[in-house]
């Protein structure tokens, strides 16, 4: 296991290498920097396994610089190393593996090493992600490996599940704490509601990278003050089908078996098994272009005599249009 130390302190920095040497033999230190703006650089050529950071260090924090490193290299693993526990909760909302107090203690440190073996021993087999990665939304949220049925995974709580569909449908966005805590937790205390939201956001982000979505990254705003989805190269299917109704339709009636397999791919409402009242808005109009896409279809199959076709997209519709849904 490869690891780089960073660290402003030239003695701290000498001290964790020679703790890492005596008490875990297995981990190789292949670099060790005390100036934080070569760290991205540096990752980059050497292509370490884990980095251990300092958190208070000049120019840019730790913090930062992890949010950089985790955006930048979202498979290297992180381990927080600082002389304070008040930063614990922020480290841990940075995907960090595990948070050491200086000086570093060799029984903690040979905790956190068996921390750092186990959770690449469990990733070896789950860090594929390719440009075939999905996140389903027609119904309900399942993800979509490639080579791999759509599945459904576990999020802890339903808080966390809607957590985790409210930012996908603000994706790219910063979106406020306050906001999501109003929406999720409007009836508890400030900090109660804080902690609820710092705990979801951490049970997200373990079950994406759990379940080979490292791709999908959730990042802390500006100073802390909110989060934003992004998918890397993951895709969402409701904007890949929107792409390709739009597409088949610029080319109707001439591309009509795209405009009949787009109207397939169709599989129920966004977000329909949810009753997120946030997501109406966007279900009502995919909803509206799928059923604008039967008309035409309807029409065209009409116009040539094919009863049959036309059976077959009236029930197709019956059978997925909620009775409300007119």
């Amino acid at each position: 296991m490869k690891a780089i130390l960073v660290d402003d302190e030239r003695l701290a920095l000498s001290h964790l290498k020679q703790t890492l040497e005596t008490y875990a033999s297995d981990i190789e230190c292949i670099g060790e920097f005390s100036d934080p703006t070569v760290v991205l650089g540096q990752i980059k050529e050497l292509q370490p396994d884990v980095v251990f950071l300092d958190i208070q260090m000049p120019e840019i924090d730790g913090l930062q610089l992890g949010e950089q490193v985790q955006a930048a290299f979202p498979h290297i693993l992180m381990v927080f190393v600082t002389a304070f526990d008040r930063y614990a909760l922020q480290a841990f909302d940075l995907y960090a593996l595990d948070y050491l107090l200086k000086p570093v203690l060799p029984e903690r440190l040979q905790q956190s090493v068996q921390r750092l073996r186990e959770k690449m021993e469990a990733g070896r087999d789950r860090q594929i992600v390719s440009r075939e990665t999905k996140i389903c939304c027609f119904q309900q949220i399942r993800v979509q490996l490639p080579g791999k049925e759509p599945e459904s995974l576990r999020w802890g709580s339903a808080k966390a599940l809607e957590l985790f569909a409210y930012l996908l449908h603000h994706r790219n966005q910063v979106i406020d704490n306050q906001h999501l805590i109003e929406l999720l937790w409007p009836d508890y205390e400030e900090s109660r509601a804080a902690q609820q939201l710092y705990t979801a956001i951490y049970h997200i982000r373990q079950t994406l990278q759990n379940n080979g979505m490292g791709t999908v990254a959730i990042r802390s705003g500006e100073c802390g003050r909110g989060y934003m989805l992004t998918l890397g190269e993951a895709q969402v299917d409701t904007e890949k089908w929107e792409g390709q109704v739009k597409q088949a339709e610029q080319h109707f009636p001439q591309q009509i078996e795209d405009c009949a397999h787009a109207f397939s791919m169709y599989e129920g409402d966004y977000l329909g098994a949810y009753d997120f009242l946030w997501a109406e808005q966007e279900r009502k109009r995919l909803r509206n272009l799928w059923l604008s896409l039967a008309e035409k279809l309807i029409d065209y199959y009409s116009e040539k005599g094919m009863l049959q076709e036309v059976s077959n997209v009236r029930l197709r519709v019956q059978q997925l249009l909620p009775p409300q849904a007119d």
